[in-house]
């Protein structure tokens, strides 16, 4: 079914409204799971290792699902998997009050509500797409800061619900509040077919030569036709000398074989053989596109610059990714009194994460700007923050050091600038999806190591240490793998095969 031409406005700005609250209402919980976690921390008495589990997987859980949830909403489309994910969000996140261990929330909170969000996160990147075209870039622009916004009110609005509801009102309520994405999944209305006719079925037998990978066709249907011929000869004589008892009615056969052989079943044995022909051929045009595949991602990875850029990647979700779920934690570690914090650290960082996407968005832009350079300066910059953290002692450096983290934290609108110029526009989907996949890896492990340092030193001096040198260490790598051959990495790759790839992907940004 082909859809009408994007209209890039009219009703997609309602889609771009609901986009926008889907991913506030989704990501709002889940980023500012910081509040949860000291709340974890206290009724579960489990180390901060374990604790930091439930968080981290519901920001990983989703890009590591990325090719689950793309064949989800290609499948079904956006609407239907926003309605149920919104059950699954919300589901999740009432499920989670009633939890009776940490276990239980790996699953109810970690996997269920993760899960949710990446498949959401798909939907509402997938419709916006649908509906604009040559405004894709603002409409995408405006659906991404949901999240950050959400990072910003969900941080106070969790802690006011704990102390006045509990931990367990506190999830009933968030969890009730999700189900608002039900009505904002129903006015995600598709895109209507148009009006030309569906292409005609070609029938195995007009197959043009072109699609087939081996030209043996007349060869292969011989081949076929002569393999049925005989075993339904052998079919017939056999049934007719078991039936008659007629030893020399065998030989009759053999010598007139044209009296068995009617005009009806040498068309059925053609049908038979042209089918199987193409099912052959269609085997093995699927084995050739799995080669292609493989082909073409051992490819990107002898791009030197690609291969750094997959490092910096996971690295920087390694070490970057547990502030945003640990601060909390980390002041009241360093005694910072309760009476301090005019806001709390989560949502500074959310809302600067929404200044640091627009604002490192536009700069992008400029053409004098080494894309690949201003997010190896973001990382750099990030890393020496995180390394500073163990010296705050105070709630004004913590939320310097917040704002700092959260600000560079929004070189997430940038990235696909530095994957489109590392592996070119042709190779972006593939590209970017094997990023993501690692980028969820690095989410999924960054805050449990950093709790498990905690748990060995009883500090998060050596955690965040080692948070910023993995950062530090992934700027770097890029930063030398670019150097020499930033204007020609893209001349290192063989040109695209004619088989593309289209893989849609989900963030917890």
């Amino acid at each position: 079914m082909e859809l009408k031409k994007s209209p890039d406005g009219g009703w997609g700005w309602v889609i771009v409204f609901v986009s926008f609250f889907t991913q506030f209402l989704c990501y709002g919980s889940p980023l500012a799971v910081g509040v949860l976690y000291i709340e974890w921390l206290d009724a579960f008495g489990e180390g901060k290792g374990k604790t930091a589990w439930v968080g981290s997987l519901a920001s990983g859980v989703g890009l590591l699902a990325s090719p689950v949830c793309s064949l989800c909403v290609s499948s079904f489309g956006a609407r239907p998997v926003t309605i149920f994910s919104g059950f699954m969000v919300a589901g999740g996140l009432m499920l989670s009050s009633f939890a009776p261990n940490i276990y239980f929330l790996f699953f109810s909170y970690g996997i269920v509500v993760g899960l949710g969000c990446g498949l959401l996160y798909t939907a509402t990147v997938t419709i916006t797409c649908q509906y604009f075209d040559d405004r894709r870039g603002l409409a995408l622009g405006l659906i991404s800061t949901g999240s950050s916004v959400g990072l910003f009110i969900y941080a106070a609005l969790q802690r006011m619900l704990v102390e006045f509801y509990g931990l367990d009102g506190c999830l009933l309520i968030v969890g009730a509040l999700a189900l608002n994405i039900l009505a904002c999944g129903s006015l995600m209305r598709p895109l209507q077919s148009s009006d030309c006719p569906l292409p005609k079925k070609i029938a195995p037998e007009d197959l043009p030569d072109k699609y087939c990978i081996y030209n043996e066709k007349g060869k292969n249907l011989e081949e076929n036709i002569n393999i049925l011929d005989k075993s339904y000869s052998s079919e017939e004589k056999c049934r007719s000398i078991l039936a008659n008892g007629d030893w020399k009615q065998e030989s009759l056969l053999l010598k007139n074989p044209t009296v068995t052989h009617t005009k009806e079943p040498e068309t059925y044995k053609k049908k038979v053989a042209e089918q199987t022909y193409f099912c052959k051929q269609l085997a093995k045009r699927k084995w050739q596109l799995y080669k292609n595949y493989c082909g073409e991602t051992v490819a990107l990875f002898k791009n030197k610059v690609f291969s750094a850029l997959f490092i910096a990647i996971l690295l920087f979700d390694i070490g970057g990714f547990p502030p945003s779920l640990l601060m909390e934690d980390v002041a009241r570690s360093s005694n910072v009194k309760e009476e301090e914090f005019i806001m709390p650290l989560i949502s500074i960082i959310g809302i600067m994460t929404a200044v640091g996407k627009l604002l490192l968005g536009i700069l992008a832009d400029f053409k004098w700007i080494n894309t690949l350079y201003l997010y190896v300066a973001t990382l750099i910059i990030m890393g020496l923050a995180l390394c500073a953290i163990p010296f705050a002692k105070s709630y004004v450096t913590l939320a310097l050091l917040s704002a700092i983290l959260g600000f560079f934290t929004g070189n997430w609108s940038i990235f696909p600038y530095v994957t489109t110029k590392t592996v070119g526009i042709e190779k972006l989907a593939h590209a970017y999806g094997i990023l993501m996949f690692f980028a969820g890896l690095g989410n999924s492990l960054g805050p449990p190591i950093v709790g498990w340092f905690y748990d060995w030193t009883q500090t998060y001096d050596i955690a965040f240490y080692f948070s910023g040198f993995c950062v530090l260490l992934g700027g770097f790598i890029l930063l030398l793998a670019a150097l020499p051959s930033w204007n020609t990495c893209n001349k290192q790759l063989p040109k695209p095969a004619p088989t593309t790839f289209l893989y849609k992907v989900a963030s917890n940004v």
